[in-house]
């Protein structure tokens, strides 16, 4: 196992292969860990892209099932989560990197590009998460139910009220589009991206073809794309293909 540590927060990270970074972000939701992209999710990316690339992944501050751990920030749920991502790749003496996310890592992907908009060269955004107007608490509740319960059984010290807050901020507060940015940014966004859309209750359609069309360099798979598996080889050459043409030729020392 391998550990960053910054003041009281202790994350647990994985690196496979070598060659330019490519950050992969867990799905899962709140309890993203690294389990989600080695067993669980439709495929696995440490795998697949390790022979091309430096991938770099982590679990999630607080999930339950990881290894990372830290304070509960109230206030700035999104940006604290953000902090870690970019503090890891700053501890790995990374500053240019290829991005891709799972699930909730759509939203923490949206929020990267505006807190570092100069580090990330590519983004590959895999059935992200969106807000659903006719399930607008969809998140919150299924946070408070499982993820929060746990995670004050695991922690005394922070409350079920401290989640309700915390929750509240994350998915009440801007309860709209993607949580993290605003139409207006994803418009005049210029970074390269590539999103494949899902579409259960938690990874709206809509929301990822309206980012695909609102983003100016952006590109969309063929969908559905998880099923039948037949059709995995055809994404996976699509995400290769889009990650190669914006990689960098020369690999940062």
């Amino acid at each position: 196992m391998a550990f960053f540590d910054k003041g009281d927060v202790r994350i647990h990270y994985e690196e496979a292969g070598s060659g330019f970074p490519l950050l992969i972000i867990p799905g899962g939701g709140l309890n993203s860990a690294i389990s989600f992209v080695t067993e669980k999710g439709p495929f696995n990316a440490m795998e697949v892209f390790s022979n091309e690339y430096r991938c770099i992944t982590m679990d999630l501050r607080n999930a339950s099932g990881g290894e990372s751990s830290g304070p509960l920030e109230v206030e700035r749920p999104w940006d604290a989560y953000a902090d870690d991502q970019l503090g890891l790749m700053d501890h790995l003496g990374i500053r240019d990197f290829l991005v891709m996310g799972f699930c909730i890592g759509g939203p923490f992907i949206w929020n990267l590009l505006q807190r570092a908009p100069s580090r990330i060269v590519a983004a590959v955004l895999a059935q992200p998460s969106g807000f659903r107007p006719e399930m607008p608490d969809l998140f919150f509740d299924n946070n408070m139910a499982g993820w929060g319960p746990d995670l004050c059984a695991r922690r005394p010290e922070i409350s079920i009220s401290m989640v309700e807050a915390f929750l509240t901020r994350m998915y009440r507060a801007r309860a709209d589009f993607v949580f993290t940015a605003t139409r207006d940014f994803v418009r005049d966004c210029k970074t390269p991206v590539l999103i494949l859309p899902d579409d259960i209750p938690a990874h709206p359609y809509a929301v990822a073809m309206e980012s695909a069309l609102l983003a100016p360099n952006s590109q969309v798979s063929l969908y559905p794309w998880k099923e039948p598996k037949e059709r995995l080889p055809l994404v996976l050459r699509h995400i290769r293909t889009f990650l190669l043409a914006h990689r960098p030729a020369a690999v940062p020392g």
